[in-house]
């Protein structure tokens, strides 16, 4: 199967998440599980059937953080130098030319994106305009609400 590329912190933060749901909240819905059987007929128990839904949740989840841990190619940012180049997992200071606004997104894998971080995908248009550039050029990116023009003021790899 195809590897996909993750930050370390992305894999930490990931291994975090099942370390939690293994040791903390799988063993509490076996607890209220056990519990809500205690209460007699299961047929009509809420508790017992909402603890059993909250079950498949945490099993599922952790599955999926299973998956894509064993199938991330983790690489390890703070020890990259591509020389000011524009990488997977550089973090990457723009001036949008248009409103002379400067933006900063860190390039991370599809499973790490959160806009709310500033960090975006690497399949994302933006990210793949920029990966392979430099510190000074000049990128153009058509995007649904008009062309972006953007100059690359610094390239970081933390």
């Amino acid at each position: 199967m195809e590897k996909h590329p993750m930050t370390l912190h992305g894999a930490e933060k990931l291994r975090a998440e099942l370390n939690e749901l293994k040791t903390v909240k799988r063993p509490a819905v076996v607890a209220a599980i056990a519990e809500a059987r205690e209460h007699g007929d299961l047929k009509e128990n809420a508790e017992y059937h909402a603890a059993r839904e909250q079950q498949g949740f945490i099993e599922g989840r952790i599955k999926d953080i299973e998956s894509k841990l064993s199938h991330a190619q983790i690489i390890d940012v703070a020890s990259l130098d591509a020389g000011g180049k524009v990488v997977f997992g550089s973090t990457v200071v723009l001036l949008d030319i248009n409103t002379d606004e400067e933006k900063t997104y860190q390039i991370v894998g599809l499973d790490e994106a959160d806009l709310k971080e500033n960090k975006i995908s690497v399949t994302s248009p933006i990210a793949r305009s920029l990966i392979g550039k430099m510190e000074g050029d000049e990128v153009t990116l058509e995007a649904p609400g008009g062309t972006h023009e953007f100059e690359i003021l610094e390239v970081r790899y933390e």
